[in-house]
C-alpha cells in the first residue's frame, strides 16, 4: 500500500515506521523470508521508496540495526556495578530481537560488497563501543571507585566479547550470565 500524496510521511516518521515494518518482518518471517515487497506493504509505502535509499534487503536490515544501536547511551546510575549492568543490559535488549538467522543471513548476504561487508562486520564487533565503557570507568575513576590507569582496547570491549560470544553459543544471554560475566571477570579486571 503506497501513501496516498496527502497523507505521504517523510524523514524520521518514515523511517520508523520502515525500520518497525523491518523488525516485525525479522519476527515472524526470519532474515530468509524478509523481502522488500513485505516491508513496504507493512510500512505502508512502496517497494521504490525503499530501493532509492538502500539497494537491497542487506542494507535496509543494516539500517535497522544501527538505529536500534544509536540509541544505547552510557547510563549514569552512580556506580560502577550499576553503570555497567545497565550497559550490558541495554545491549542485549537492543540485540533481543537479533537472532543468530539475523546475523548470519547479514553477514552472508553482505560478502559480497566488500566495503560494506566489512563495516557490517565492525558494527556486529562494535555494537558497544569501547568509548562507552571507558566513559562509565572514567566516571568510576572520578568517584574513586576505580584507581586512575590505562585500560587496553580490549579490556574495554571484554564485557561485549563475552556477551556476544553467549549469544552464538547459545542465542540469547540469561540475565544470569550477564550477571556472571559483570561479577566474576569484569568487575575483577577493572579493579586490578
Amino acid at each position: 500500500m503506497s501513501d496516498s500524496p496527502g497523507t505521504r510521511r517523510r524523514g524520521p516518521v518514515l523511517e520508523a515506521a520502515i525500520f518497525a515494518a523491518v523488525w516485525d518482518e525479522l519476527a515472524e518471517h526470519g532474515y530468509a523470508g524478509l523481502t522488500i515487497a513485505g516491508v513496504a506493504e507493512r510500512a505502508g509505502t512502496s517497494k521504490p521508496v525503499l530501493y532509492r535509499r538502500w539497494p537491497n534487503r542487506a542494507h535496509l536490515v543494516h539500517a535497522a540495526l544501527a538505529s536500534g544501536h544509536r540509541a544505547i547511551v552510557p547510563p549514569d546510575t552512580g556506580s560502577l556495578r550499576g553503570d555497567l549492568l545497565a550497559l550490558m543490559n541495554a545491549v542485549v535488549r537492543v540485540a533481543g530481537d537479533v537472532t543468530p538467522d539475523v546475523v548470519w543471513g547479514l553477514l552472508t548476504e553482505s560478502a559480497g560488497e566488500s566495503t560494506f561487508a566489512a563495516t557490517v562486520r565492525d558494527e556486529l564487533v562494535d555494537v558497544l563501543p569501547e568509548e562507552m565503557v571507558a566513559t562509565v570507568v572514567t566516571r568510576a575513576e572520578g568517584r574513586g571507585e576505580l584507581a586512575a590507569r590505562p585500560r587496553s582496547a580490549r579490556e574495554l570491549t571484554l564485557p561485549l566479547d563475552l556477551i556476544r560470544s553467549e549469544f552464538f553459543a547459545r542465542g540469547t544471554v540469561d540475565p544470569g550470565a550477564i550477571e556472571e560475566i559483570l561479577d566474576q571477570i569484569t568487575l575483577p579486571l577493572l579493579r586490578q
